[in-house]
């Protein structure tokens, strides 16, 4: 059923979201619904949001992923108490808690607000709440990309996924699927010179034709251009986008929504971003709410520890 469109009908009346299953909302959902002259969204939650298939499309951070030669590496440390100068141990303070040194926000899984090239435009910390969760649209690459692995996406490539499902939605997320990141963390990825992109031809056409929110690609750069004309394009004309994505081979080119996070930094020209899609029901992989342990959260049988060698917390 990945096919099937997942529609989220919130206009006053209509609160009923199908999770992809091609039903429309009874008689009685639409006159519950109705009885305030407002949209309750819990029932939403309750009848597709719970049981939709929810898909990580982000990379762990650790210190070793990979990262452009430019910005120095991320380490991680135990954080040390001011006054004893010794790292807090759970035996003697009764929790522990991590010094992050990252030294910058182009780490990982990303959103970059178009003020990382444009100052005149908004911050991470000055994009609106509406972010927060869009249609997805997944465009695959894979073919293109395994014959010639500089491939960037074209507009024809746009348009023959809109012969197979329809256009576009406005206002959506669009993610361009390669399998670059079936490779991470390996840090040789971060100094390729040659990787699947997005032309500027295609973005323009997504932006202005299609009017999406933002695109999405799985390397840490938009195109292989000496200037990186697409990126300078996009954050020169006040778009965002998405870098490092994964796992996208594991999303339906339709019918999902993603769910958009990032923190909240003060003048942030970057965005430590988490990616979720949310899939329909029957969709074949994915998590539901219910099927794994939540609150509580499960014991493990490993004890989360530092290793000096890995430079970070493990389970062992």
């Amino acid at each position: 059923m990945a096919g099937r469109s997942f529609l989220l009908l919130l206009a006053l009346g209509a609160t009923a979201f199908t999770a992809g299953c091609g039903r429309e909302p009874s008689s009685a959902q639409k006159n519950a619904s109705q009885g305030s002259g407002q949209s309750d969204l819990w029932r939403v939650y309750d009848r597709s949001l719970k049981e939709a298939k929810y898909i990580d499309l982000t990379h762990t951070l650790t210190p070793s992923i990979p990262v452009w030669k430019g910005f120095a590496p991320a380490k991680f440390a135990p954080t040390i108490n001011p006054e004893t100068k010794q790292p807090y141990a759970y035996a003697k303070d009764g929790f522990e808690a991590t010094h992050y040194d990252l030294p910058t926000d182009q780490f990982g899984t990303q959103l970059d607000p178009p003020a990382h090239w444009a100052p005149e435009f908004p911050a991470i910390d000055e994009l609106p709440a509406t972010y927060a969760v869009r249609p997805l649209a997944v465009i695959s690459i894979v073919a293109q990309a395994a014959k010639n692995p500089g491939y960037h996406l074209h507009r024809s490539d746009i348009e023959s996924w809109e012969k197979r499902n329809g256009r576009i939605p406005a206002g959506s997320v669009v993610m361009v699927r390669s399998d670059w990141s079936k490779r991470w963390p390996d840090p040789a990825l971060a100094s390729e010179t040659v990787f699947p992109g997005v032309s500027l031809e295609a973005l323009q056409f997504l932006h202005e034709q299609r009017h999406i929110l933002f695109h999405g690609h799985e390397p840490l750069d938009t195109d292989t251009t000496p200037d990186l004309e697409g990126e300078a394009w996009l954050m020169h004309h006040g778009y965002a986008q998405a870098e490092g994505v994964a796992n996208l081979d594991k999303v339906p080119e339709k019918g999902c929504l993603i769910a958009i996070g990032y923190p909240k930094f003060a003048g942030g020209l970057g965005g430590y971003a988490r990616y979720i899609a949310i899939c329909p029901r029957d969709w074949k992989y994915g998590v539901s709410v219910g099927a794994v342990a939540e609150a509580p959260l499960p014991r493990s049988g490993k004890i989360l520890q530092w290793d000096n060698k890995l430079g970070m917390r493990v389970r062992k």
